[in-house]
């Protein structure tokens, strides 16, 4: 099922993506629901972020190739930070780009959405606890990147996580063609196969360390290719399977 959260009639729904028709949920993906009869038109609906997540936990030098073009070594074990609930966007929205930054870059990544709650689950499990995937725009600050230290600045401005256009269980994330365009040029290409720490592995590490909550996400990293994007430009993620994420660069 392709789940997509969505605005009509001065309400927030999730619905069934069915084609060009939404076919709304009586109910939440994360909790029992059943498909409604009634349906919108995806041209007559906003759509919005497909979750609003407690957590997103991004996942950095996660493509060899990636880690390669900033000259740093292969990393042993995953390289981890968060960005807040306040840096989500969704499809469509505004990037914005902030004042402090002189470089801002796209990272086109897979994102995998945490179904129910999970703690200390096996790789051989990981599947159960995962609801579906996603598209993630990984937006980065990239001249404050060095600056810090650390990435939370770099990573954590407002809109820098477009997430969308919905969520779907019925791809394998192991193996998924993803790429970036900017006003139509592509600029990474890759395949998820290509992952250090595949999406099982993920999922059970970070389960380890913190409690996985339902709508939580993972955002698995970006291959190679990243370069900078100016005011006006239209970014576009495409992942198999998964649609594409669509948003334009605008200062505040």
């Amino acid at each position: 099922m392709k789940y997509v959260r969505f605005a009509a009639d001065d309400k927030v729904l999730y619905g069934s993506l069915e084609g060009e028709m939404i076919y709304v949920l009586d109910g939440s993906p994360f909790d029992t629901f059943n498909v409604t009869g009634k349906s919108y038109e995806t041209g007559k609906v906003r759509i919005l972020p497909p979750v609003l997540y407690s957590k997103a936990l991004c996942i950095g030098l996660n493509y060899r190739d990636h880690a390669v073009e900033f000259g740093l070594p292969i990393p042993e074990t995953p390289v981890v930070f968060m960005k807040p609930s306040t840096a989500l966007a969704g499809p469509g929205d505004d990037i914005i780009y902030p004042e402090m930054c002189h470089r801002l870059d796209y990272e086109a990544e897979l994102a995998v959405v945490i179904g129910k709650e999970c703690r200390n689950v096996s790789e051989e499990d990981a599947a159960d606890y995962i609801l579906g995937y996603t598209i993630a725009n990984d937006v980065t600050a990239r001249d404050l990147q060095p600056k810090n230290g650390q990435w939370t600045i770099a990573k954590g401005f407002d809109t820098f996580l477009p997430l969308g256009p919905y969520i779907s269980d019925e791809v394998d994330g192991s193996s998924l063609m993803i790429t970036s365009r900017v006003n139509g040029e592509t600029k990474q290409k890759s395949n998820t196969s290509n992952l250090i720490f595949p999406v099982p592995y993920l999922v059970s590490y970070l389960s380890r360390v913190m409690t996985l909550l339902p709508g939580d996400v993972i955002s698995t990293g970006t291959p190679g290719g990243i370069s900078g994007m100016n005011t006006g430009d239209v970014v576009e993620i495409e992942i198999e399977g998964l649609g594409i994420l669509r948003n334009k660069i605008a200062r505040a």
